[in-house]
């Protein structure tokens, strides 16, 4: 199997982002790098992290990764925001009730982990999760909890920066709050949509998130009425952030506000910023603070960060103009969609996560579903009937690799979706299709002698000799059949022979019924019962079974057959691939139900 070259580079999203990142970071260092390139990712455990959260991880993963590759020192950090204010009690989470409401305004970490949980808090909870999808996608980054950062002091002087130089800060944010800019392109290109387009959908998306109040997408600045203060003090008294600064003494770095208790009560707090650390930045002027204090050269960001006014805007001038820093290249993503739902909200809860997802797809499927689209490129994720045509479309691409026959963007793909530049990921040592594997399992109910007879007739490059030859795949396939296959539609194939159907049958069709009785057992594989179904109709036009070219009143009796045998079968017009049923009926029994 050959790796993509440079010539996939005009069809290879990430080979063009690295190429750019490469080139902006010497650039920056001087024309030579002397420090690792640093991709970033930022994720706020507020609830369950889905599968739109996911593009936040696999671009600078996808990037990261090919600059390793080349040999080049690169990291990739991925920043959990666990020090983020929890907004909102998500919907449909196990263990969570109503009684959550009163850790609103908290740290992440400060709230309690929902029942049954054996983790210490909510964001320690949601981050193992998380971690152990990425552990399975094969992405390798450094961890940084922003809870630890902040309390730890690691922040201080940034901190004390910040508040020194709030006048100047308010004034960067004041050229965004009224007006009304035109919109310029984002960086890697939008393909066909306009900018107007492009910017008109990130403005709805940004308003709808900074009303339901989830993660960093509140977008809050640090404005208020009392003066501008881009801090925020988590309260002693109460530990919510329900808080507002009243002053601020540069010398003694003493803050002063007033905490706001659940009852409506008010107590006056103070803090000194040089050795308190129980806060932190709002989050426009935290996001830039950090590209300067990682040095961070590369980290895209969803369109609810990149509309006029917002976070990634504002912070490319925040983090030039106060921090010293240069804003990061940051192509915006699209929003990935889950087939039967609106777009993705943790703090909504009820929506698939990547563990979710990995139950149903080997990890290889579901990066290629990341990295096969660009980033501006929006998605669908679906777990229903559409999953079983994924797997045919991938193991469709997988035959094209081993032939040398796949375009070089394909094959970029696929390479970046087996392996990385620090190990290969686990595959199907034999891959049988999916949409075999979910019929299989549905007619036998995953018995495993009943299984492991059935996929003896399937021969990919030898025989199919132990269940796990078909692993992980089959456990997949068996998770599908058992949480996403609607049991109107599982396959109940008949005891007895439907003999009132037998009894109406013309003799073309007893005859098509015999001649497959007879030669069932000629090649008992999927190939040859492939053939043999296909062939019946073509023996009794006069026509060699292997016949290529036929009339179409013989491809009208090949339907007409296939649809008796369904009927004969599983008292239905169609059900799984005709040869695969078959199999998993078996020859006796086969014979028994078409012929009587």
């Amino acid at each position: 199997m050959s790796e993509p070259n440079a010539s996939a580079s005009e069809q290879d999203w990430v080979t063009r982002l690295a190429d750019e990142v490469v080139a902006e970071a010497t650039a920056r260092q001087g024309g030579a790098l002397t420090r690792p390139i640093v991709c970033a990712s930022g994720l706020s455990p507020s609830g369950p992290i889905h599968l739109g959260n996911l593009r936040e991880v696999m671009v600078p993963h996808f990037v990261a990764d090919e600059i390793a590759r080349r040999g080049i020192a690169v990291e990739h950090i991925i920043s959990w925001d666990d020090y983020d204010r929890f907004r909102k009690v998500p919907e449909a989470v196990e263990g969570v009730d109503e009684s959550w409401n009163e850790h609103i305004g908290k740290p992440l970490t400060s709230v309690p982990p929902p029942h049954g949980s054996g983790y210490p808090n909510w964001a320690e909870h949601f981050k193992a999760v998380m971690k152990a999808a990425l552990e399975m996608l094969g992405v390798t980054y450094r961890g940084i909890s922003q809870t630890d950062q902040y309390t730890s002091g690691a922040y201080r002087e940034q901190v004390l920066h910040a508040m020194r130089e709030r006048d100047r800060i308010d004034a960067v944010l004041g050229r965004y709050r009224t007006r009304v800019t035109e919109p310029a392109p984002a960086r890697g290109g939008q393909g066909k949509r306009g900018a107007k387009e492009v910017l008109d959908a990130a403005s709805a998306q940004a308003a709808e998130l900074a009303e339901e109040g989830s993660g960093a997408a509140g977008e809050d600045d640090g404005s208020g009425t009392g003066g501008y203060f881009p801090f925020r003090p988590y309260s002693t008294t109460f530990g919510t952030d329900s808080t507002q600064v009243v002053s601020y003494d540069d010398e003694t770095t003493e803050l002063t506000y007033l905490a706001t208790g659940p009852g409506g009560q008010q107590v006056t707090e103070t803090m000194h910023l040089d050795r308190d650390f129980h806060g932190k930045l709002v989050w426009k002027v935290d996001w830039p603070m950090r590209w300067a204090y990682e040095g961070v050269d590369f980290e895209p960001s969803g369109v609810d960060h990149q509309s006029p006014g917002s976070s990634f805007v504002v912070g490319g001038q925040l983090v030039q103009e106060i921090f010293g820093g240069r804003q990061p290249i940051g192509p915006m993503y699209a929003f990935v969609g889950i087939a039967g739902m609106a777009k993705m909200s943790s703090s909504k809860g009820g929506v698939p996560t990547p563990a979710d997802a990995l139950v149903l797809l080997e990890p290889p499927v579901l990066r290629w579903l990341y990295v096969r689209r660009r980033p501006n490129q929006s998605f669908t994720v679906s777990f229903d009937a559409e999953l079983l045509r994924l797997y045919d479309e991938w193991d469709a691409l997988g035959r094209k690799v081993a032939g040398d026959t796949a375009q070089p963007g394909d094959l970029a793909a696929y390479s970046r979706s087996v392996r990385t530049a620090s190990r290969e990921l686990t595959l199907t040592p034999k891959p049988v299709p999916y949409r075999a594997l979910t019929s299989i399992i549905d007619i036998t109910g995953g018995h495993p002698e009943q299984t492991l007879r059935i996929l003896e007739g399937f021969d990919l490059d030898g025989p199919v000799r132990s269940l796990d030859d078909v692993r992980p795949r089959l456990d997949c396939a068996s998770q599908w059949v058992r949480t996403q296959l609607d049991p109107s539609e599982r396959t109940r194939v008949r005891r007895e022979p439907n003999r009132h159907l037998l009894d109406s049958l013309e003799p073309a069709q007893r005859e098509a019924l015999e001649l497959l009785a007879a030669r069932l057992l000629d090649d008992w594989t999927l190939d040859g019962l492939t053939t043999l179904t296909y062939g019946i109709p073509k023996l009794q036009a006069g026509f060699d079974i292997g016949e290529k070219k036929l009339p179409p009143e013989v491809k009208k009796a090949q339907r007409d057959l296939f649809k008796l045998l369904y009927r004969l079968l599983v008292d239905s017009d169609t059900g799984p691939r005709l040869p695969t049923l078959l199999l998993c009926v078996g020859p006796d029994r086969v014979r028994r139900l078409i012929t009587g």
